[in-house]
């Protein structure tokens, strides 16, 4: 819940900007708010950008007051949609329950979900690390065909490490993939485990993307605080790009 609508355009246009002039090797996506993603996606519709959402409802339309649906998305040129972000799991108190419907909702609507899973600091302490993103996982990906799989991009937030001044280690965060990935192979099968993107989504910050990036099990970030400034989201994004030729 940042920027205006003047700053998420001159955001918008600085990023566009830069990305036409370094042409990386990796896939841009940019969450503007609900009410800027016209603006942006305007914006956006000449460069290899892609334009993502936020959040969205899993019914189709109907007395829902304040929700947005799958249709307005794409009636907006959105093709990616974050679901299960970790806000919206222990901020607004979303269950698994309804993280699995948007996932679906999203999937059928022919987008991209981003299926944000991840433990608290608690959690964390109590040796669940493990267990709480298995079960978040699987009851997110609980319907969602091998076909639709491919549709589907990881995200693994570490509540603990959001905004605390805490940090995880690269190998930290590797095996939490590395996890998750197994859980992928479990559920469906090798093929699809190995070609699934894991993303770190833990306060990534330029000066550590490279560090993150070049670990194997790590392919890409969710940029939180650090997309706000475009100088610094655009280091993270060149990052990104040049992991693309690692082992």
């Amino acid at each position: 819940m940042n920027t205006n609508r003047a700053t998420a355009a001159e955001l918008a246009h600085a990023v566009r900007e830069g990305v036409l002039q370094g042409l990386p090797r990796c896939d841009v996506v940019i969450f503007p708010p609900f009410p800027y993603l016209e603006t942006v996606g305007a914006i956006l519709a000449d460069a290899p950008i892609h334009l993502g959402a936020q959040d969205v409802f899993p019914e189709p339309d109907g007395a829902f007051t304040g929700e947005v649906s799958c249709a307005m998305l794409k009636d907006l040129g959105v093709g990616y949609v974050l679901t299960g972000h970790s806000e919206r799991r222990h901020v607004i108190g979303e269950d698994d329950e309804l993280i699995g419907r948007k996932i679906r909702a999203v999937l059928a609507a022919g987008m991209r979900a981003v299926v944000c899973v991840g433990e608290t600091l608690e959690q964390r302490e109590a040796g669940r690390t493990e267990a709480v993103n298995v079960a978040q996982l699987r009851a997110g990906l609980d319907g969602v065909s091998r076909a639709d799989l491919e549709r589907v991009i990881l995200a693994y937030e570490p509540v603990w490490a959001i905004g605390t001044g805490r940090t995880a280690s690269p190998e930290d965060v590797s095996g939490v993939h590395k996890i998750l990935r197994a859980t992928i192979g479990t559920c469906y099968d090798a093929e699809s485990a190995a070609a699934i993107r894991i993303q770190y989504g833990g306060s990534v910050k330029a000066d550590r993307a490279g560090a993150l990036f070049d670990e194997s099990e790590i392919d890409g970030g969710l940029i939180g605080g650090a997309s706000l400034k475009s100088t610094e989201f655009l280091s993270i994004v060149r990052a990104a790009g040049r992991s693309v030729d690692r082992p």
